[in-house]
């Protein structure tokens, strides 16, 4: 494992102890590593991912989270431009996510209650190795440079 991967891990962890949610936690733990300075405007989005989409259960938010950084990385300002590289990135890092947890949906992910101790520890674990994940990811396609 890279010391980025290791420092990801371990951030995106510490920051869902601190009372982030998952999408915040990876968001801000990628940020940090990638040297990507989010506003506090672009942290607030992360916000409603959490849980679920909101206590909804579907898509995690850390996996919507990783989206959102690959999107800072690799996405478009401009109609005009090509969005299919990172609708590339996107569905390969979907699908590498999908491979490691064996699902996407936050209810198919941690099963337990929100907020009791299972729901927390069980998603510690994904928020982290989530940003390990994705450390892993950039530094493969390259990106951020």
């Amino acid at each position: 494992m890279s010391e980025k991967a290791t420092e990801a891990r371990n951030a995106a962890g510490q920051y869902f102890k601190d009372g982030f949610n998952c999408a915040e936690a990876v968001l801000r733990a990628t940020a940090d590593t990638a040297g990507i300075k989010l506003d506090e405007q672009a942290m607030r989005m992360t916000t409603g991912f959490g849980g679920g989409l909101g206590h909804a259960g579907c898509v995690c938010g850390a996996l919507a989270a990783s989206v959102m950084a690959l999107g800072l990385m690799e996405g478009r300002t401009a109609a005009a431009e090509s969005r299919e590289a990172a609708y590339a990135l996107a569905n390969e890092f979907h699908d590498r996510f999908q491979t490691k947890f064996g699902a996407t949906c936050c209810r198919a992910l941690n099963p337990h209650p929100f907020e009791t101790r299972e729901h927390l520890v069980n998603c510690v674990k994904i928020t982290g190795n989530t940003a390990k994940l994705l450390q892993e990811f950039i530094a493969e396609k390259q990106l951020g440079k």
